[in-house]
């Protein structure tokens, strides 16, 4: 996980910074897209409530995203103005966007996943000491809060229509609150899991149900309606509060949810892409943590160069 975890001997190469973040975010998006049984989403079981996407495609679109991520730790490592970082981040985030649609044909796989992990991303290069999940989410408000210049203001999209139609916050609102759901949901279900003798797939899945609890997910609203969002909300309660997926009436309940989403043709992706994002800083947590304890400040273990055309 850590850069001195590359050798570094005559011949091998050393991994940047850069390169380090690109990675951890792609093995996010994987983890992810690999957790199975999800509900409504594509998994290794299946493509769930999608008719346009399987998991080969999910995997291939995240690869395509690993240059992005890498781009978006450079430039936070170079640009200290805020301002001039958010116009690039945005530049970036749409460069990420084309290239995944190249990658599936023109399905949006990723799109929430790209903004909140590459703001995330550029959080963890811009605050290389600080790799706490407060710090980065903190420093992730600040930037989402930005106006991007080159954005149109007239843009459309089934996320923008639910913000519209629902008034409900969307990615970028909740960026500019600093993700909230995963520090209040998502990483403390996570780890409450972990240390009551769960798998990692079981803490996993509950932590994706705690994100569905509570998220206000567009990608349910532009196919469910409001009923819909609050039936997969309820259901995913009803799960937490029978003490998880690792139940046998968690599990029942899951089972019920994933044939009501199916049916409904029906998809959590706002809560996937914010799995995605906790586990991401899960594992700088970790890696941090295991190197150098609690409470001391990361710092490179090698002399690093952060390169834009080092990406390898």
């Amino acid at each position: 996980m850590m850069p001195s975890d590359r050798a570094t001997g005559p011949g091998l190469h050393a991994e940047t910074l850069a390169q380090m973040l690109a990675r951890t975010a792609t093995q996010a998006l994987r983890a992810e897209v690999d957790l199975t049984p999800k509900p409504g989403l594509v998994d290794t079981r299946d493509s769930g409530a999608h008719h346009d996407m399987n998991h080969a495609l999910m995997v291939a679109s995240g690869q395509a995203l690993t240059v992005g991520f890498h781009d978006c730790a450079v430039a936070a490592t170079r640009e200290r103005d805020l301002g001039r970082l958010r116009a690039e981040l945005g530049v970036l985030g749409r460069e990420s966007e084309a290239r995944m649609m190249i990658a599936t044909a023109g399905v949006n796989t990723h799109r929430g996943a790209i903004w909140a992990l590459g703001l995330l991303v550029a959080a963890a290069a811009a605050e290389p000491g600080r790799w706490q999940a407060p710090a980065l989410l903190d420093w992730v408000a600040v930037m989402a809060a930005i106006d991007d210049p080159a954005l149109a203001d007239d843009r459309d999209s089934n996320g923008q229509r639910a913000i519209r139609r629902y008034g409900v916050a969307g990615a970028r609102a909740e960026a500019a609150a600093g993700f909230w759901q995963i520090s209040h949901a998502g990483l403390p279900v996570l780890r409450a899991a972990r240390a009551a003798g769960a798998s990692e797939r079981v803490a996993r899945l509950n932590s994706l149900i705690a994100l569905m609890a509570i998220v206000d997910d567009t990608c349910v609203l532009s196919r469910s309606g409001r009923a819909g969002l609050a039936r997969v909300q309820s259901r995913a309660c009803d799960i937490l509060e029978a003490g998880g997926v690792g139940t046998r009436a968690g599990a029942r309940t899951l089972a019920r949810l994933e044939a009501e989403l199916i049916a409904a043709h029906s998809s959590p992706g706002g809560s996937a892409d914010l799995l995605a994002a906790t586990l991401f800083i899960d594992a700088l947590e970790t890696a941090a943590r295991d190197q150098f304890g609690h409470g001391v400040r990361w710092r490179p273990a090698i002399q690093e160069v952060v390169d834009a055309n080092a990406y390898a």
